[in-house]
């Protein structure tokens, strides 16, 4: 089996690396206020905080299955650092997505990493390894980087 096609197992890792053109504050704003997550991440959020315990649900569709996203914020260290546990209402598995930044010569690093820590479904195509690692460069790769823009170009008119 080839290890990108491979499901998402207890003790895999995924790690995605974004240098952003946003200052650390600007970015930690963007994946921690609800009202802009809700631009770029996921637009059916009804509810986030960036505080240890916050309890987030909200349903995602692809074709004819369901997810229901479970979030559990576990660890916060503002403007540097949120950890969730993520799960799926409708299937076993569990892991915990962080989002690091730090500062390079005035643009974000973005660190983001996905620790499973209960093994996912093996027959469902969004659990591969390769699904997960794409939605990620899609959001801190796509969406994060055009929205960062859109809202700086907004700010300087």
């Amino acid at each position: 089996m080839l290890t990108g096609l491979r499901r998402m197992k207890k003790g895999d890792r995924i790690i995605v690396e974004q240098l952003l053109d946003a200052k650390v504050v600007n970015v930690w704003q963007a994946i921690t206020d609800l009202a802009k997550m809700k631009q770029w991440y996921f637009d059916n959020i009804n509810h986030f905080q960036p505080e240890i315990g916050s309890v987030s649900q909200f349903i995602v569709k692809s074709g004819k299955r369901t997810f229901t996203h479970l979030w559990k914020v576990i660890d916060v260290n503002p403007p540097t650092k949120i950890c969730y546990s993520w799960k799926y209402l409708e299937y076993p598995g569990d892991s915990v997505v962080c989002f690091d930044l730090i500062d390079e010569k005035g643009q974000a690093k973005l660190t983001l990493s996905q620790t499973v820590l209960e093994d996912f479904p093996d027959d469902i195509q969004e659990f591969k390894n390769e699904s997960c690692r794409a939605g990620w460069n899609y959001f801190l790769g796509d969406r994060l980087p055009e929205f960062l823009k859109e809202n700086k170009n907004k700010h300087n008119e």
